[in-house]
């Protein structure tokens, strides 16, 4: 048996962070290690040797990863063969047949389909929009159908029958013959039983081309996993899945990292009383960000990935190509940065491993942010003649200094991660001024004060643990899964014993992918928690309004709650007729009380009252604020900035800007007119120097 450790392990693309909790003794580790590209379970065990445990000391082990991310992104994927209803074969070609890129005439108008003409196959049956048989599924023409599917030697089969999400008998009649010639079959009523024909055989295609990396990766988890040990994955809904459901519905991995810190984030937007906050989470290629409402993420059922569609409930997440690694240059004499990134290898210039162009982080280095005399992340020296000669041309060409250069470099950063965040919350009806942003990620808290000050948000957040907050959202996660499913009910039609078949088949469906883990946690089904969200529009709108815990049982009732969103999102409602285009179940086990410590009931053994607080030593750091404030040219230049060890400041005790904190991962910038406040959780509470303009806590 173990020995009651509970372990968190992020896999980056650059790093994999761990963060380890004992419920018992209350002590927490965390470390960095090199992501392993080349074998991942071999990183796992690095991870947790970082925090000198062995596998076998760990009783509950949940990972967030970016495999299937990285293969979608980087088109490595399985050849898949595709089965539609007689006639659709061509769904994925056609699209929705809008270019992507409107003004551009010279760019391809849309996507190479996943699938090509001979890998694409039909079967004769058909189903109407209410799930009508209209044409029986002919036996002949699936026989004829599977020996050519296996003449094309692919592995994986992806299975979208038209209108199938009303009824999948069938899709699962074709699976039983499918699952005896082939490895891996993904079908749309499972992957995604929803309208939208295009978007559901694009995400069920693309399910089927990850699922034997998916599954490969799980059986070489399983086969080293000690006996005892639960092992869990963190999944892009916004909780932990078990390895069998993610076998079968690999997409539930894409953005598993990236919405494991926003989990992290809801839990300590809970744990504070923080009505309205934003996630801020900066690593070496993107930017993401998220609204958290009441300790709740936002979620959202529709996405891209590399250029491709992926309709399943995730967590809301935006990300925007601009990170530490980001490289700047010059368009047509405008500066630009990003979204091209110079990635781990050889990185950026400032890393002294062959990088010659400008990024984001070389900027911070030649503005003083962060330290070349000091290692970062334990090994890494910074190169600070390297950050100048990368951004030297570039200030050439602009007739500026390599330090003006530099804050314009960080400026342009700055203002898409601004623009990121005015999408996240003004297309949700919310004044994002009244929010608290919560920064996190390797490079989060070096800019997040500028672009909460750009945005107009008083009050940031750097939490315990910021620069591996995924990992700590892992180590907390609670075993939770989401299933949406379209009705297209309308109000003025409705049918309340087929809303409650496909609320009990919901539940239903949802309770087997619990019924693992409450086997092991030898709890009976009284213990799950049921959440549901109506998807309700006027009739001919193109997309719902999400309604919360809504109550089916009064159709009126209903209603009204639509139009006060309706209202409140467009300033205006009707009494037209409306639909319930669609429902939403979210199934989830309390998550354990042992975990909750991590975040926020965990004091400090520092105590406040002292008043002078010593820092490590001081530097010159430029800041883009104070030198445009100072008129007089013989002022303008660096600023002396204390810089401070995150784990001697004293709690409670204010400390104005300019200054900078570091810990063993992380550097924290604080420019002139902010004012840094630890609390006695380890979290650093950042007052921006603008008037709240908002009554959130």
């Amino acid at each position: 048996m173990g020995n009651g450790w509970q372990v968190g392990i992020d896999i980056g693309g650059t790093f994999t962070d761990i963060v380890a909790s004992h419920p018992e003794t209350g002590n927490t580790r965390a470390a960095k290690v090199a992501t392993r590209v080349d074998d991942r379970v071999a990183g796992v065990l690095a991870a947790l040797g970082a925090v000198s445990l062995d596998w076998a000391q760990v009783d509950d082990l949940i990972l967030g990863t970016t495999m299937v991310t990285n293969a979608i992104v980087e088109n490595d994927l399985a050849q898949v063969a595709l089965i539609t209803t007689r006639g659709f074969g061509d769904t994925l070609a056609i699209g929705r047949q809008n270019r992507r890129h409107l003004y551009r005439l010279d760019l391809p108008p849309k996507a190479t389909p996943q699938v090509p003409p001979a890998r694409r196959f039909e079967v004769t049956e058909r189903l109407d929009h209410r799930g009508e048989v209209l044409t029986p599924l002919d036996m002949g023409s699936v026989m004829a159908v599977l020996d050519q599917v296996a003449a094309t030697g692919v592995r994986a089969v992806a299975v979208s029958l038209l209108h199938s999400y009303t009824d999948p008998t069938h899709e699962e009649a074709l699976a039983t013959h499918l699952r005896k010639r082939f490895d891996f079959v993904a079908l749309s009523s499972q992957v995604n039983p929803e309208a939208r024909e295009y978007e559901r055989t694009a995400t069920t295609v693309l399910s089927a081309s990850v699922m034997p990396l998916a599954a490969g990766h799980l059986d070489r988890l399983d086969a080293i996993k000690p006996a005892h040990s639960r092992l869990h994955l963190f999944h892009s809904a916004g909780g932990m899945a078990a390895p069998s459901v993610l076998r079968d519905l690999p997409l539930g991995l894409a953005m598993s990292g990236p919405a494991a810190g926003v989990a992290a984030a809801g839990h300590v937007a809970d744990a504070l009383g923080i009505d309205q906050a934003l996630s801020f989470d900066m690593g070496g290629t993107t930017t993401d960000v998220c609204l958290i409402r009441d300790g709740q993420a936002a979620v959202t059922s529709n996405r891209t990935l590399g250029d491709r569609p992926m309709r399943q409930p995730m967590v809301a997440v935006d990300s925007i190509g601009a990170g530490g690694g980001s490289i700047a240059r010059l368009d047509h004499g405008a500066l630009v940065v990003g979204p091209q990134s110079a990635g781990a290898d050889p990185g950026p210039a400032c890393y002294g491993k062959g990088g010659t162009q400008a990024t984001v982080s070389d900027a911070n280095v030649v503005l003083g942010y962060l330290d070349a005399g000091r290692a970062l992340g334990g090994d890494l020296r910074l190169d600070a003649n390297a950050a100048r000669r990368a951004i030297a041309p570039l200030a050439a060409n602009m007739d500026m200094t390599v330090e003006q250069a530099a804050l314009g470099i960080v400026r342009v950063a700055n203002a898409a991660m601004t623009r990121a965040l005015g999408r996240i919350t003004v297309e949700q009806g919310i004044d994002g001024r009244a929010c608290t942003l919560l920064a996190f990620g390797g490079a989060g808290p070096m800019h997040a004060v500028d672009v909460a000050k750009e945005f107009g948000i008083s009050r940031v957040i750097i939490p315990r643990f910021s620069s591996m907050f995924s990992a700590l959202g892992c180590v907390s996660a609670q075993m939770r899964y989401t299933r949406q499913q379209t009705l297209r009910m309308a109000s003025t039609d409705w049918d309340a014993r087929r809303l409650n078949n496909v609320r009990d088949a919901l539940r239903t469906r949802l309770g087997e992918h619990l019924a693992e883990p409450l086997k092991a946690r030898d709890q009976s089904t009284s213990t799950i928690t049921i959440d549901e969200v109506a998807l309700i529009r006027y009739r001919g709108q193109s997309y719902a309004i999400e309604v919360p815990d809504p109550d089916f049982e009064d159709r009126t009732a209903l209603g009204a709650a639509f139009q006060a969103l309706h209202n409140k999102l467009y300033g205006f409602a009707t009494d037209e007729p409306w639909e319930l285009e669609s429902l939403r179940m979210v199934a989830s086990l309390p998550k354990p009380p042992e975990t909750t410590g991590t975040f926020a009931t965990q004091p400090s053994e520092r105590t406040g009252g002292q008043t002078t607080p010593c820092p490590i030593k001081s530097t010159p750091c430029w800041f883009a604020q104070a030198n445009a404030s100072q008129a007089n040219a013989s002022q303008t230049g660096p600023l002396d900035t204390p810089r401070h060890d995150r784990a001697s400041l004293p709690v409670g005790q204010p400390l104005p800007g300019p200054l900078v904190v570091e810990d063993a991962f992380s550097t924290i910038i604080v420019p002139p007119g902010a004012t840094l406040t630890p609390d006695r959780n380890g979290h650093l509470l950042i007052d921006t120097g603008l008037i709240d303009t908002g009554t959130t806590t």
